[in-house]
């Protein structure tokens, strides 16, 4: 296996993070309690409430629905794939580290704070920096997803951690009503990235002995 297959795999990472992604420092402190409302939502493989009104905009994949609250201009993924684990390794590849590790109605979620540019925006403008939390849980037969994307004109304050207006009063009440499933639709990450799954865990490997101080590992190979 080539070590250039790490590149596509890198590389993909990228673009989601760009199309989901964000950090923009604002205050965190003296934040008050608001009640705006929530919206249940079900899929397949998870249940709850957002909170504020929020409504479907894609749920064409029973793997994967998309919302919005246009209010606040807030777009929230859930997804569900085989190994959100390895998933998450590849993101601390590229910089997406140290979650906050909290436990909501017995399950053990992952939650980083992270930044990315609009996919297409040249401008290097912080004005358009979106904000990003990423919630990750992974159970006995498949990992959980979900992320609050935070438009860059978006009226609420993100804080890059757990004392923020976004995860106190978006992000928490949220994880804190979520009934996570059991279900049939999941993709396998390998098959994801158009890898066997030998192939994708020699992928993973490089990554691994990365992590491990061999940071040629991810060079790329001819």
């Amino acid at each position: 296996m080539e070590n250039k297959n790490i590149i596509i795999i890198l590389v993909a990472i990228i673009a989601i993070l760009a199309i989901a992604g964000a950090l923009f420092v604002s205050g965190i402190f003296n934040q008050e309690n608001k009640d705006l409302g929530t919206t249940p939502f079900k899929t397949e493989f998870m249940e709850g409430d957002f909170v504020g009104n929020v409504s479907l905009v894609n749920g064409k994949e029973k793997f994967m629905h998309s919302y919005k609250d246009k209010e606040h201009k807030v777009t929230y993924n859930v997804s569900t794939v085989d190994n959100s684990t390895a998933l998450m390794e590849i993101y601390e590849v590229q910089g997406v580290s140290n979650p906050e590790e909290r436990n909501f109605n017995g399950n053990d979620w992952n939650i980083y704070f992270t930044q990315a540019m609009p996919g297409n925006d040249t401008k290097a403008d912080e004005n358009n920096t979106m904000n990003i939390i990423i919630c990750q849980s992974q159970g006995k037969k498949q990992g959980y997803f979900i992320y609050m994307i935070i438009d860059g004109k978006s009226d609420i304050n993100a804080t890059g951690n757990s004392f923020g207006e976004a995860y106190l009063d978006y992000i928490q009440p949220l994880l804190e009503s979520i009934t996570l499933k059991e279900s049939k639709n999941v993709p396998k990450i390998n098959e994801e990235y158009g890898l066997t799954e030998e192939q994708f865990a020699e992928q993973m490997e490089l990554i691994h002995q990365y992590k491990a101080g061999n940071t040629s590992a991810l060079e790329g190979g001819q």
